[in-house]
Parts: C-alpha cells; sequence; structure tokens
C-alpha cells in the first residue's frame, strides 16, 4: 500500500514530464544517495576501494555502451579500448597540465575518446549489426597495439604501464596517487556517476534520445520522417566513447593507480557488455544492476559460502561465477531480453496495483 500513484496529480507540463513523475521514486532515489553518502561511515578502506569504487566505475562504462547499443542499437566490441583512450588521455593531461585539478582532467579526457568514438563510428553509416561490430572489434585491437607501441602515450616508461602521479585538489586532499584515501576517491567517483547518470536521464528523455531511439527501432522509417541517420549515429558513438573514456580515466586514477595495456583487453569489453546485458538493454537502473550482479558475485561467494560450510577456493569462485553468468546471460537472452531491469520494472508494476490485480 506504500507504492501509489492515486493522488498525486500533475498540474502542469514540468510535474507530468518529471523525470521522478511519483513521489515514491523520488523519495527513493533520495534515500539511494543518503547511503551511498553513508556508505564510508560503515564499510573499511578494503570494501571501498575493492567493491564500491570499481562497482561504480564499471556502471559508468556500463552506461557508455548501453548509449550505443541499448539506446542507438549500434553494436560494440570495443568498450574497453575507448576506456584506454581515455585513460592515456588523461595520463597525458597530468604530464602537459600537472597544477590542474585531476577531476578536471578526468572529465576532459573523455573528449579525446569521444573523437576517437566518432572515427571509428563512421563506418555505421553503411554497415550495422555484425559487420558494425567486428568493426568495432577492429578498434579493440588497433587501439590496443597503439597502447603497446606508441612509447609517447606510456611518457617512454620503461615498464610500458602508466603510473598515476599524486595529486590534490579540493582543500588539500589527496584525490590520486598511492597516498590518496579510498574514502576521498570514492566520493569523487560516486559523484561523477550520479551526475553523469542524471545528465544521460535528461539527454535520453530529449530529442538527442528520441532519434537514437528511432534509428535503433527502424533506421529507414526514421531518415523518411526527417531524423539525420549521420548526425544521430555519430552523436551516439560520441556520447558513448566520451563515457567510457571517463570510465577508463576513473578506473586508472581512482581504482589501479597503474594500468598496462592488457587492462583494456577484449575481455574487459566482453565484461562490459555482459553487465549491459544482464542488467538490461536500453535502461540505465539496469547498468547499475548488471555492474553489481557480475562484480559482486564473486565476493558474496567468496564470503558466503564458507559461511554456510563449504570450502572452496578462489579459482573455483572464478569459474563457479562465470558458469553462472553465463548461464544466466543465455536464460535472458531467451526469456527476459531487457534484463534485470525488466523484473524491476514488473515488481513496480504489480506493487503500484497489489493487492488488486489486474485480471
Amino acid at each position: 500500500m506504500l507504492y501509489r500513484e492515486a493522488g498525486q496529480f500533475k498540474t502542469t507540463y514540468e510535474a507530468d514530464q518529471a523525470v521522478f513523475p511519483i513521489l515514491q521514486d523520488r523519495v527513493g532515489v533520495v534515500v539511494i544517495l543518503v547511503i551511498a553518502l553513508l556508505i564510508p561511515l560503515i564499510a573499511s578502506d578494503f570494501v571501498l576501494a575493492s567493491i564500491m569504487i570499481p562497482f561504480l566505475i564499471f556502471a559508468m562504462a556500463t552506461i557508455g555502451l548501453n548509449v550505443l547499443t541499448g539506446y542507438a542499437g549500434q553494436l560494440s566490441l570495443g568498450t574497453g579500448a575507448f576506456m584506454g583512450v581515455g585513460a592515456y588521455a588523461c595520463y597525458k593531461l597530468t604530464t602537459f597540465f600537472p597544477d590542474v585539478n585531476i577531476i578536471i582532467l578526468v572529465v576532459l579526457s573523455g573528449i579525446f575518446s569521444a573523437g576517437i568514438g566518432i572515427v571509428f563510428g563512421l563506418p555505421s553509416l553503411r554497415i550495422k549489426g555484425l559487420y558494425l561490430a567486428v568493426t568495432t572489434l577492429a578498434a579493440q585491437f588497433f587501439l590496443e597495439w597503439c597502447f603497446i607501441r606508441i612509447p609517447w602515450l606510456y611518457n617512454y616508461n620503461n615498464s610500458g604501464a602508466i603510473e598515476v602521479p599524486e595529486r590534490t585538489g579540493l582543500g588539500g586532499l589527496v584525490l590520486a596517487g598511492p597516498a590518496s584515501p579510498p574514502v576521498t576517491r570514492y566520493y569523487v567517483v560516486l559523484g561523477i556517476v550520479v551526475v553523469a547518470t542524471l545528465i544521460m536521464k535528461n539527454v535520453i528523455r530529449g530529442r538527442i534520445g528520441r532519434t537514437w531511439m528511432m534509428i535503433r527501432d527502424m533506421d529507414i522509417a526514421a531518415e523518411l520522417m526527417g531524423v539525420r541517420p549521420l548526425f544521430t549515429k555519430l552523436s551516439a558513438f560520441a556520447v558513448s566513447s566520451y563515457i567510457c573514456g571517463v570510465a577508463g580515466a576513473m578506473m586508472v586514477f581512482f581504482w589501479l593507480g597503474a594500468a598496462e595495456p592488457s587492462s583494456f583487453s577484449i575481455t574487459l569489453s566482453f565484461q562490459i557488455l555482459f553487465m549491459a546485458i544482464l542488467g538490461g538493454l536500453g535502461s540505465l537502473i539496469g547498468c547499475f544492476f548488471g555492474a553489481a550482479f557480475i562484480w559482486i558475485l564473486p565476493v558474496v561467494l567468496r564470503t558466503g559460502l564458507p559461511e554456510i560450510g563449504i570450502d572452496i577456493g578462489a579459482e573455483t569462485v572464478e569459474h563457479v561465477s562465470r558458469m553462472i553468468v553465463g548461464a544466466l546471460i543465455i536464460f535472458f537472452l531467451v526469456v527476459e531480453p531487457h534484463g534485470l531491469a525488466r523484473l524491476w520494472q514488473i515488481g513496480k508494476e504489480k506493487l503500484r496495483v497489489w493487492p488488486f490485480p489486474y485480471a
């Protein structure tokens, strides 16, 4: 009886088109944000650094892929490479502008990834489906080759890796580097992810988002109605690559601390794709569901099974996690293509009419 729309009247167009038109949804979002802000008070540094920060970063990268694949209908297997472009771009920016706040450089690094995304998105004007996926796969291998073979990108480091220098800001806080506390990095990542999610929610509900979905559903009909495929597809590649680039920069500067080219391999691209499929293509909240499920599942198995008397090794946990994720991907593709987000939506619809469900 708590989740009811009855009695909540809309008297203005703004209220009717609000991002969260139902009061309970607005209250729920506020509660989630408050819990996210209070997590460092009860969680250890290990939980923040190994679970919460990577979860938010992967959710951000999944949003980027979902913009391109879920909303615009353009298949991509190069997410890891676009994340790498953002990471290496941020590393070079810290070299050229050592006194600029690292948060600003992380946000700006996505611009370089967006430019690369536009270049590799040009084939989408002529090809689609599996052929476009192969094109983005070629982008993955080409960019990964650049990360290895162009020493200028990693400042001619003998190890071939990029190492995060110590950077301060926001009143002297250490935001990046070995001395940066996990709490500070968590709040920075949380702020970037929340702002990016709200912006993308409004973009998708606006004109640009509607044109993406029109191209996804039927590109020929959309073109006949006046939608420009050139701008629509390339804007989807640009926005998606930008978000992935920022996620890649956060991955290195606020989580790993250092990275090699193998950190942005095809394995990362498939991992982000699996998160999008499980969470639900064409859903922002599904990005968080998918990232949470795939990233936190091994942790739950590793800590939960010994509690019930099942002793299991780390390598077995990894194998079991892959088996579960693979089985669920097949299940959702066959039974519920919209993933966990659709199950969440069905649950909310049932709750809104409970205890008087429609026949």
